[in-house]
């Protein structure tokens, strides 16, 4: 059981981070309207299925519908926007939504096994959680950076200015301006 966990823990992880690199073109508003209210109706009708089942098995599909619901909704604004936070949501909603499908199907065990199947369903979800975690820290540190270096850069080229006179100096810390986005 244990080799078949990490093997299910490896693919969740995996589809967890199968988003598109670049997409061609972003969706407009109608096009997101129109996914969510298709993503609700979808919701909606898969919840309905549910009804057919008891117990845990009951429990478990109303909790994939509600992940299919969370993850699409999160994959629409994403198709809209493009931007990066969208896609690290789509990342969180994957991971909360595989937890919580995951923990409640643990409920189908007792005892040890019930607590082992939750611990290592939450440590997927965690780990998930902090890589999203560390994307944000790295994608701000580079952003600092790159800010850091255009700030020296452009230090250099006033300096640079600095001898010559006049116009020159004039035109010179223009051109340095411009070249830097500076105001």
């Amino acid at each position: 059981m244990n080799n078949q966990f990490k093997l299910k823990a490896t693919l969740v992880l995996a589809a967890l981070f199968c988003l598109p690199a670049a997409q061609a073109a972003l969706t407009s508003k109608d096009d997101l309207k129109a996914s969510k209210t298709r993503i609700a109706a979808d919701y909606k009708t898969e919840k309905a299925a549910c009804s057919a089942m008891s117990g845990n098995a009951k429990d478990v599909c109303v909790e994939e519908a509600k992940a299919h619901e969370k993850v699409a909704l999160a994959e629409a604004e994403l198709a809209h926007t493009g931007s990066t936070s969208d896609s690290n949501k789509v990342i969180v909603a994957k991971a909360e939504s595989a937890y919580a499908v995951a923990k409640e199907k643990c409920d189908d065990k007792s005892g040890n096994d019930k607590d082992v199947c939750v611990k290592e369903a939450k440590a997927i979800e965690t780990k998930a959680l902090a890589d999203v975690k560390l994307s944000k820290k790295i994608d701000t540190a580079v952003k600092d950076d790159v800010q850091s270096k255009r700030d020296a850069d452009y230090k250099v080229s006033v300096e640079k200015c600095d001898a010559l006179s006049g116009d020159a100096k004039t035109s010179c810390v223009a051109s340095a301006k411009a070249t830097f986005g500076k105001g």
